[in-house]
């Protein structure tokens, strides 16, 4: 299956297949550079499969985990570039999670002021999400993706079989991103969650993710108003992140920050998702590093934070709110 993104000239197709890795010498075949990126926790086998589908590949290998998103990372990265010789005509792949791609495709927008960037993402929250719609970049100033630009892929391939490597807790995490989709866009995906095989049903649940994200992508590029949906959860959830991590994942913060975000109905239907799944529904962390990252959210607008809340399954609102009604929601139910 092959799902397309609308974009004009800057738009792309999303195969979504098992056994998907086969095409990656069609798509990064012939002479050019290829240059992967991947990471300590991507099993070496997909990155080999890929490399073995390129005449010129040459391998970056991250640390595992947000930590390695970093400018020192970015800096060796396009360092390594430039020393192989890569130009205009060369790519860069991603194979690994969604810090593995934001910042490989974040030295991809950069390098020469950009070239080809493609992304195979391995985990189950990259595949649903973070793998499609461009935003790329690294963490800096102790802010989460502060420095970054959009850098919509050439195309992306996203192969099933490759998350039965990943823990049962990696999964987990996948679905919260999941599960926000369907909170503000798909009730019939947050059927499946509250009364579906869950498990049974990840490509299912990997298609509709997709579709939601891909309909408000072509709607809205750059985050001038509608994609802000997809924050749903994250406003609160990086603030826990800032606080905890990487004793919680980004999708089990995302889980957190959506409960505050919601109406008292929803709430309690989030947690008996959570409950089913094995997702934290709390968890201690420090309130005033995760209050000083909220204040610092990148998407705020004049002193207010545009904010999704959702009071039924399928439906949201964004609101401007001011700061301290996050923060006091954040601290009265977390």
């Amino acid at each position: 299956m092959t799902l397309n993104v609308r974009l004009g000239d800057n738009g792309y197709g999303i195969i979504i297949e098992r056994g998907a890795l086969k095409y990656a010498k069609e798509m990064l075949g012939g002479h050019r550079r290829v240059m992967i990126v991947t990471d300590t926790g991507v099993p070496a086998q997909y990155a080999d499969a890929v490399s073995s589908a390129c005449r010129r590949a040459y391998t970056y290998i991250l640390e595992q985990g947000e930590a390695s998103k970093n400018g020192r990372e970015l800096w060796s990265i396009l360092s390594f570039m430039t020393d192989s010789g890569f130009d205009r005509g060369d790519c860069v792949v991603a194979v690994g999670g969604g810090a593995c791609g934001d910042i490989a495709g974040f030295a991809a927008a950069v390098y020469m002021r950009g070239i080809a960037f493609y992304n195979i993402p391995t985990t189950l929250l990259s595949q649903v999400d973070s793998s499609v719609g461009g935003k790329t970049g690294i963490d800096a100033f102790g802010v989460k993706n502060v420095i970054g630009a959009f850098k919509q892929p050439e195309k992306v391939l996203i192969d099933p079989d490759v998350l039965s490597t990943l823990p049962k807790r990696q999964i987990n995490n996948g679905l919260c991103e999941a599960l926000k989709m369907a909170a503000t866009s798909d009730p019939a995906l947050f059927e499946i969650f509250e009364r579906g095989d869950v498990y049974g049903s990840l490509d299912i649940i990997i298609e509709r993710s997709l579709r939601v994200k891909i309909s408000v992508v072509e709607a809205d590029e750059r985050e001038a108003g509608l994609r802000r949906v997809l924050n749903f959860g994250h406003t609160i959830g990086h603030g826990i992140e800032s606080a905890c991590s990487p004793a919680l994942y980004h999708g089990e913060c995302v889980a957190l920050g959506m409960l505050p975000m919601c109406s008292g109905a929803v709430r309690e239907r989030l947690l008996s998702v959570y409950a089913r799944l094995g997702i934290p529904a709390s968890y201690p962390f420090d309130p005033e590093k995760a209050r000083s990252a909220i204040l610092h959210d990148k998407k705020s607008d004049g002193g207010y934070i545009n904010a999704v809340f959702v009071d039924e399954p399928g439906k949201y609102e964004i609101r401007k709110t001011e700061p301290s009604e996050i923060i006091r929601r954040m601290e009265s139910l977390l």
